[in-house]
């Protein structure tokens, strides 16, 4: 469709038509909460109740690592011809984009995400990350070993079992696609587990798996709290894997219910506190401005790799403070998601608004400088919005410069030069990723090499495509994603010795 066709009445209109799936999807068919329970998923735009959502707990998880299980077993995908599940992928990637308006809205209603962010970012990464793990399919190859002559010896990469899969509220579709599509591609069988403050789009991918010719049983959706479902979800004793993006916390926890439960593999990707490093000798400061107001304010700074650490060169600080404030009020509007002239909605929910604003006043209270922003938005009293925020005169050992906001607020760091930058960078718990800007090729391999992170980016920020690995150091996690990599972490080897005689 014509870009120009998506007004705000068009969004609006769309909005007011959709019909919500409400209930779990579990082994092809939707099925309600055993005791009947709901939760409310709110629009953070107004802070009314969109609809009231299943609420499972353990004995949902049951039935679906059931149905998980016995899709599994069966064969009907794991064993299918490889050929086969890449049709399947395919199509589902196909009908990802067909759907694209209805995610759009889905999304944008739960959590707050601009609705032309899921027109131009959310649903073509989706359907890249479906249609790139499809490709692989056939590709995903054993070995045959050089041994003794009287031995064939061979190794088998087979998938898992049954994978549980935990995925934030930030890019709800995205996130999804990005597991589900090493999941699948592998062969396993998948219990996803939706955040809660977003859980409305799971369903309709569930149902498009179906769809394209997927087999009832293997892509389950369970609702619910992450401390009940989430939780029955990551001590059942008969899932294999644990696949999870969210809190630093949350993560530590499964890693836990996996020791206490049957010691299933858990791969985690957490927090960050990503720095955006400018050296004084970079000539084009309008660029890399562009890139850290982007950086940092982007999806409401509802990002892991947020660059909310903007470290920047004594010798140029000032003015890049000044061109930075000036590209943000260029760039940024907050406003109704569903228009498409917005830049920035709300946060996903009132309580993580408040966190975000308790943040800018711990800002204020440590002596930092309130450079722009601070506020919310006031033609939106009942919205969850917080204004992008700037503060400067910061230090690396103020907490806005160490912890995770999760919102759109940024700190300004002075440094002397790449060796002082790299030693700030990476005085922090996090590394998940960092950037550089710099003309210096010396520099900037010496700062790939040294800075603790598993994402790096030279003279630019937030690029890369599927075969760019993502996942972090330290206590970001220990999960890859959006890789070739990412179909190991969904695999296990085994090894097959023939006594030939």
């Amino acid at each position: 469709m014509d870009a120009s066709t998506y007004t705000h009445d068009f969004w609006r209109t769309k909005a007011g038509s959709l019909e919500f799936r409400t209930q779990h999807f579990i082994d092809g068919a939707y099925v309600g909460s055993v005791d009947g329970r709901t939760f409310p998923t709110i629009n953070p735009a107004t802070g009314e109740t969109i609809a009231d959502v299943a609420r499972g707990g353990e004995a949902e998880i049951d039935r679906a690592v059931i149905a998980a299980r016995k899709a599994f077993k069966s064969g009907v995908w794991s064993r299918m011809d490889p050929r086969g599940r890449m049709a399947v992928l395919e199509k589902f990637s196909g009908l990802i984009a067909s759907n694209a308006e209805e995610f759009a809205i889905l999304d944008s209603l739960d959590m707050g995400k601009p609705v032309m962010d899921m027109i131009n970012i959310d649903i073509p990464g989706s359907v890249m990350s479906l249609k790139f793990f499809s490709e692989t399919i056939d590709k995903i190859e054993g070995a045959v070993t050089a041994t003794t002559a009287s031995a064939l010896h061979y190794i088998l990469r087979q998938p898992l079992g049954v994978v549980g899969l935990i995925v934030p509220w930030n890019y709800p579709l995205m996130m999804a696609a990005w597991k589900l599509g090493p999941a699948l591609a592998t062969g396993n069988s998948v219990v996803l587990k939706p955040a809660e403050q977003s859980p409305l789009s799971a369903n309709l991918l569930a149902e498009l798996f179906i769809e394209a010719g997927g087999p009832p049983g293997v892509l389950n959706v369970v609702h619910g709290l992450g401390e009940e479902a989430g939780k029955a979800l990551a001590l059942h004793n008969d899932v294999d894997k644990i696949g999870f993006t969210g809190s630093t916390e949350v993560g530590k926890l499964l890693m836990i219910y996996s020791g206490q439960s049957n010691m299933k593999r858990v791969s985690t990707e957490c927090g960050g506190k990503t720095p955006q490093i400018i050296l004084g000798d970079f000539d084009d400061l309008d660029t890399a401005v562009t890139y850290a107001v982007n950086g940092i304010y982007g999806n409401q700074g509802e990002v892991c790799n947020a660059g909310s650490r903007i470290l920047v060169d004594r010798s140029i600080h000032d003015d890049f403070v000044e061109r930075f404030a000036a590209r943000t009020k260029q760039s940024f509007v907050l406003g109704d998601p569903l228009d498409p002239s917005t830049t920035i909605g709300p946060l996903v929910t009132a309580s993580h608004q408040k966190r975000v604003l308790s943040y800018i006043d711990i800002g204020r209270q440590e002596g930092a400088s309130l450079r722009f922003g601070g506020g919310t938005l006031a033609s939106a009293p009942s919205g969850a919005y917080v204004e992008p925020t700037l503060f400067t005169g910061v230090n690396n050992n103020m907490r806005i410069a160490r912890e995770e906001i999760f919102g759109p607020v940024a700190t300004i760091i002075p440094v002397d030069g790449a060796e002082d930058a790299i030693a700030i960078a990476n005085d922090s718990i996090y590394g998940l990723a960092a950037s550089i800007w710099t003309r210096d090729i010396s520099k900037a391999h010496t700062f790939a090499r040294d800075i603790e992170a598993g994402v790096v980016w030279v003279n630019c920020f937030d690029h890369g495509d599927m075969t760019s690995i993502w996942g972090g150091y330290k206590q970001t996690g220990n999960g890859r994603d959006k890789c070739l990599e990412a179909l190991s972490q969904y695999t296990q080897t085994k090894s097959v010795w023939v006594n030939l005689g």
